[in-house]
């Protein structure tokens, strides 16, 4: 028999995920942990001085997590550990258990105490009193926990609420009863899609989480699809670990292409992760010096957007729901309808062949509130393309290119404009400037791991002054190459924001 443990839980991982149908894997929101990722997470919290260990696995799958955290627990200390495994799918049951039956002959072999308690349940039930109580008090909580959004009315969201918590979401959902689950001084550690660490939809969660953790490590992979590669995932991920009501110094981020290269390492004040004046709350990951110098120079930044006189909001025209008012060709009475597509090297292409309706009538009063007058309008893509080089992608809709006309523009587009009017041109063409630099694109990386740009982070944002603004937007008509429009901005701000 081998005594690899790692390598024996793997051949049971990749049995039972061949077991599954990929249908019922996205039904349930399956991805499991592969070996080399168990074993980073597991190195994720520091071994308690206590005895015994208590472990609580929530999400247990195959037992990935549960082999890992055993393997380095008894490698690391002699006390016993007490670990019990949650899986609420009943076809994992026998791997589960396989997977428990190696850790304990495995710790048997190297003299070690391992009892592992299996329970075919819901997590969530189980810890909220729509079932039994789940015992508390853990000293760790290790999760790959799945992921899928919650109905508003879901029960397993009102269950949560009635314990303080906002989750939207199944992996959120996992966190909340994590951290409820904890003893004081108890330590979760888990793999988790990066969303949460911005924006309105995960805000409530994040503020809630924050007050009762201090994050003492997070990991993060360059490579958006190789950490589960054999399951498809493309959701940009992080390995955390925190403390419950712990101490708020300093905090490790660590960073590698997957889960099988080298690592990074960097040690950054608290304050550096979650800035104490931000009321949001976003968790800014600084993975690099490059990263660390943008978010210093844009949090010195003297302006706001409502310091500038200006708004953003997305667009106003959900295309599927107003496939009445679309035209495919522009029409005396109808208006341009721009869509992300149209953005192209910082002008709006319009119209432009790409399959897409590309007018728009108004037909009563309240299709024209989705209209804007005639004037020049800087638009942010909601969502970029991989293959594009920034997360931000920013153009100038100018009536001198496209007419002095109105115009709508399409929900997955950001439009910043002055009271629902153009915005001056000169300052606007230094505001699309400004978001297409690489200093703006490091700083957005800090806090969002995935291509989506909300209205709410741009808001979030600091900008440099009117007049700075205008400087740069009194350079072009244009959006230069890449080296071109960094060059102006360093010049105009009088610091380095290139690599």
């Amino acid at each position: 028999m081998s005594d690899d443990l790692l390598a024996s839980a793997e051949w049971v991982r990749v049995e039972a995920t061949l077991s599954l149908s990929a249908d019922a894997q996205s039904a349930r929101g399956q991805y499991f942990t592969p070996e080399r990722a168990a074993a980073l997470i597991a190195a994720m919290p520091s071994v308690p001085d206590v005895n015994p260990i208590r472990v609580l696995d929530p999400g247990a799958g195959s037992g990935m997590l549960t082999a890992a955290i055993i393997e380095r627990l008894v490698a690391e200390s002699k006390r016993r550990v007490e670990v019990t495994a949650v899986e609420v799918d009943p076809t994992l049951i026998a791997a589960l258990q396989r997977t428990a039956e190696l850790c304990e002959q495995w710790a048997l072999r190297h003299s070690a105490e391992v009892s592992i308690t299996v329970i075919n349940g819901d997590i969530i039930a189980l810890s909220t009193g729509l079932e039994a109580k789940l015992d508390t008090n853990y000293d760790i909580v290790i999760m790959n926990p799945p992921y899928k959004k919650l109905g508003a009315n879901s029960p397993e969201r009102r269950a949560l609420a009635s314990l303080g918590w906002d989750a939207t979401n199944l992996y959120t959902a996992f966190l909340s009863i994590a951290v409820e689950a904890l003893k004081p001084g108890g330590q979760l550690v888990a793999i988790t899609p990066r969303s949460f660490a911005n924006g309105p939809y995960y805000g409530s969660f994040r503020k809630t989480l924050l007050r009762q953790v201090a994050i003492n490590r997070l990991h993060t992979f360059e490579s958006r699809s190789t950490v589960f590669a054999d399951t498809g995932v493309l959701q940009e991920n992080v390995v955390f670990a925190v403390t419950k009501h712990g101490q708020r110094h300093l905090v490790t981020i660590t960073s590698s292409r997957d889960h099988t290269d080298v690592v990074s390492e960097r040690v950054v004040p608290y304050s550096d992760l979650i800035s104490p004046s931000d009321p949001e709350r976003f968790i800014r990951i600084t993975v690099d010096d490059n990263a660390e110098d943008a978010t210093r120079l844009i949090a010195g930044l003297p302006a706001s957007l409502t310091d500038l006189g200006l708004a953003v909001s997305t667009g106003r025209v959900v295309d599927f729901r107003a496939r009445e008012n679309l035209t495919e060709k522009p029409t005396i009475d109808g208006v341009p309808l721009v869509y992300p597509g149209n953005l192209r090297g910082g002008e709006v292409n319009w119209p432009r062949e790409m399959g897409k309706a590309q007018g728009f009538v108004a037909r009563c009063e309240e299709d024209r509130k989705a209209l804007l007058p005639p004037g020049h309008y800087v638009l942010v893509k909601r969502f970029s393309a991989k293959e594009e080089r920034r997360r931000i992608v920013a153009a100038m809709w100018a009536p001198e290119r496209n007419g002095e006309v109105a115009v709508a523009f399409e929900n997955h587009l950001n439009v910043f404009h002055v009271g629902g009017a153009g915005v001056d041109p000169v300052l606007g063409w230094g505001l699309c400037l400004w978001l297409n630099s690489t200093v703006v694109d490091r700083f957005f990386r800090t806090f969002s791991g995935h291509t989506q740009v909300n209205a709410s982070d741009l808001r979030s944002l600091r900008y440099p002054g009117a007049e700075t603004l205008r400087r740069l937007g009194e350079s072009v008509d244009e959006l230069p190459g890449q080296d071109e429009l960094d060059a102006l901005v360093e010049e105009v701000l009088g610091e380095r924001v290139s690599a």
